[in-house]
């Protein structure tokens, strides 16, 4: 097994404790953070295995892990991308096989009008079997194992994403180049969540991310992957739901209805939506 570690600017002192303490691992330093998908890339051409398992700081491994999902990629040639059962803390399971996000399915999750549109696939879905092996559009990049030729197929992460989505464009690539993306629910992978990114900023208490980042490459994904006509769409629908989600709050009579954090919110997917030359550019 080959291991190759990037630290991203780290102020612990992990660097000193990896060249003193793990032999044998190729450890690339990097005086500033350059973001999750610029890391790996870093390390993905050193790989000279078959298969590559990106593992986040956040996620603990079962003994049985790496054993069970090399031998599923083995004896499944045509799998690509393969993840795992995830849970938390708390040992509740996390979303872990997920349908791509689309405009439409983002905005009736922001305002929980799924309840009513029941017929869209929404990007989590947790009322199914959890037990058994699926094919699912993406899995999370906590767990991320991949075949060696998959990336010399369809190439590494887009170095544009800083931090979120990257997983979910390299698993839309890999999908149109006719790979299998699957679930292996038979060895699970404790997930906290959140722990990478608070070193950039506050990180949001139910989605554990950063909402600037978040937003910035959900622009950079849908420009991409569904042009102009999908990247407006999206930022219509955020605005839209950023007026739909008070209203609700104030009919419903929950309160405190905190309308400056909706027009905070709003300001921001606008702003960004600019910086990002509408979707085109990263910020950094």
């Amino acid at each position: 097994m080959q291991t190759i570690l990037v630290d991203n600017a780290s102020n612990d002192g992990s660097v000193e404790l990896i060249k003193r303490d793990i032999a044998g691992c190729q450890l690339i330093v990097n005086p500033v953070n350059v973001g999750f998908a610029r890391a790996n890339n870093q390390a993905l051409p050193l790989v000279t295995g078959r298969y590559i398992l990106l593992l986040n700081t956040d996620a603990f491994v079962a003994p049985d892990t790496l054993d069970k999902t090399v031998a599923y990629m083995d004896a499944h040639l045509r799998c690509g991308i393969l993840g795992v059962k995830l849970v938390g803390r708390d040992r509740v399971l996390q979303p872990s096989a997920r349908y791509f996000p689309t405009p439409w399915n983002l905005f009736l999750a922001r305002t929980g009008l799924n309840r009513i549109f029941t017929n869209v696939r929404m990007i989590d879905d947790m009322a199914w079997d959890h037990a058994s092996v699926r094919q699912c559009d993406w899995v999370t990049g906590c767990y991320y194992l991949v075949r060696k030729e998959v990336l010399d197929q369809v190439g590494l992460f887009d170095p544009r994403y800083f931090l979120y989505y990257e997983d979910v464009d390299h698993c839309l690539a890999a999908k149109r180049a006719g790979w299998e993306v699957v679930f292996y629910p038979g060895t699970t992978v404790m997930h906290f969540g959140g722990e990478s990114a608070k070193s950039e900023g506050e990180i949001t208490e139910g989605g554990r991310q950063i909402e600037a980042l978040q937003i910035e490459s959900e622009l950079l994904y849908f420009r991409k992957n569904h042009g102009v006509v999908g990247v407006w769409a999206n930022v219509l629908l955020m605005t839209l739901g950023d007026v739909i989600n008070p209203l609700k709050r104030l009919l419903g009579r929950k309160s405190p209805v905190r309308f400056g954090a909706y027009a905070k919110h709003v300001t921001l997917v606008w702003s960004l939506f600019r910086r990002t030359r509408w979707g085109t550019r990263p910020t950094r």
